[in-house]
């Protein structure tokens, strides 16, 4: 809405809102004028006159004795519109858009992954040299259901060594990390579920619990996982069917979960429905592993998500999921109702690079380049007024606090003025505080601008 907005377009655009998010179904009667009004703080009259010009332009229908309805079909889902609304400046779609469509020569340091000059390049190569004389049936052909049973043998024994003892017939393909929670979700919720999320937790989690319709919860997050005295009142006064969480490096704040922290977790969660998803896309950023809600769980009410965009490839679209047998079984009839078939090619090529002698000393160089970068970027922020909220054990994420008077996405706004993207904290949390915080990418903010734009920004 504009400055110049009238009360009774106010009115009419909260309407044409509800019905975009898909708040207001055809069919459906919406408040009446009188609770309209009381709601809004506006004049009866107001929102009368509103409701008018609404049936004029066919978008609702008057029912004499009944009041107004929607009329059909229903608006293509408008995730931009669901509230509750921010800024378009800084929700996570639009962080996500501008990180994705920007010219390599944007600055991002609010972006969540490494350059792509410290991605697993010379492997790819190889992996794809390989798969260039690779029969026709595996360049041509679909993948299995579950996947490529080779690259499942190999994320079995892969997850033994953190202590997830889980057989290569529990783990399921993915085309993404993002691709299995979506997966999930339309396996185990309803719209109206109620799903906990770590707060602040990364972006794209609210983004896509919005598309499902479902009601998102936060649980306040420490430096050793989720606030166990809000996780149980959380599962006292809502019942949630899901909680979402990095048990590894956790997105935004860079933490790591504690021993103590996840057995106490899954003790308040044995009392409850909660299925926890556990997202585990930075486990080999990690420099010394984290506990496993999975490993202490044994997949009976965890299950366990990964995929290497972070460290091998983002082109490279391949993650998977373990879970208990019965679910993978039905996760399966899913994949194929959704999607059919899985990547056969990125599957093979993926097995190639994570079994290729290089990767263990590329990733062993990633961990070093990135503590490395922590430290020169800590100071420097610091220099600012930018402070950290936790200094992590290893990683890319440092969830910072601004200087007394700055605002996050006036920042952010300030910024992309002179073509840098910033992360501000109002995306990753719906709490009042988190508007003084931004997530920096430690790996991305190496260039010296990023330090004299932020300066220039925040002298307003």
């Amino acid at each position: 809405m504009t400055p110049h907005s009238t009360r009774i377009d106010v009115v009419m655009h909260a309407i044409r809102t509800g019905i975009a998010s898909r708040t207001y179904l055809p069919g459906m009667r919406l408040p009446s004028v009188r609770a309209q009004a009381k709601t809004m703080q506006l004049s009866v009259s107001t929102v009368v006159e509103a409701y008018e010009r609404l049936a004029a332009e066919g978008i609702i229908c008057p029912r004499p004795g009944s009041g107004f309805y929607v009329t059909g079909p229903a608006a293509p889902l408008a995730l931009a519109e669901i509230e509750p609304r921010q800024d378009r400046d800084v929700d996570p779609l639009w962080i996500s858009r501008q990180s994705l469509e920007t010219d390599v020569g944007i600055l991002k340091p609010g972006c969540g992954w490494l350059p792509a000059s410290w991605m697993y390049e010379a492997g790819m190569r190889r992996a794809l040299r390989a798969m260039a004389r690779a029969d026709t049936v595996e360049l041509a052909e679909y993948a299995t259901p579950p996947g490529l049973p080779a690259l499942r043998l190999f994320l079995a024994r892969r997850l033994a060594a953190t202590g997830i003892d889980v057989p290569a017939e529990q783990i399921m393909l993915t085309e993404s990390g993002t691709h299995a929670i979506d997966l999930i979700c339309r396996f185990l919720l309803e719209p109206g579920d109620t799903v906990l999320v770590d707060d602040p937790c990364y972006f794209n989690f609210r983004a896509l619990l919005k598309a499902h319709r479902v009601k998102v919860v936060g649980v306040p997050y420490t430096p050793a996982g989720p606030d166990i005295e809000a996780f149980g009142a959380a599962l006292q006064a809502h019942s949630p069917r899901l909680y979402i969480t990095n048990s590894g490096i956790h997105n935004p704040t860079g933490a790591t979960l504690s021993a103590v922290t996840a057995h106490r977790l899954l003790k308040l969660a044995d009392h409850s429905d909660l299925v926890i998803v556990e997202d585990d896309i930075f486990a080999d950023l990690e420099t010394s592993p984290a506990p496993r809600l999975a490993a202490f769980d044994g997949l009976g009410r965890v299950i366990h998500i990964g995929s290497f965009s972070k460290t091998i490839s983002a082109s490279l679209r391949c993650g998977y999921i373990a879970a208990r047998a019965d679910w993978i079984d039905g996760l399966t009839d899913l994949r194929i109702a959704t999607s059919f078939s899985g990547g056969r090619l990125a599957a093979n090529i993926l097995l190639t690079a994570l079994t290729d002698s290089g990767y263990r000393k590329h990733m062993d160089t990633v961990r070093l380049r990135l503590a490395e970068a922590m430290d020169q970027t800590l100071p420097r922020l610091e220099a600012l007024g930018i402070t950290p909220w936790h200094v992590p054990r290893s990683g890319m994420f440092l969830w910072c606090r601004l200087p007394a008077g700055a605002e996050a996405p006036a920042v952010a706004r300030a910024c992309l003025q002179e073509q840098m993207v910033l992360a501000p904290g109002n995306a990753f949390s719906h709490s009042p505080d988190a508007g003084r915080y931004l997530r920096f990418n430690v790996a991305q903010s190496m260039d010296g601008r990023v330090f004299d734009v932020l300066a220039r920004a925040l002298r307003g």
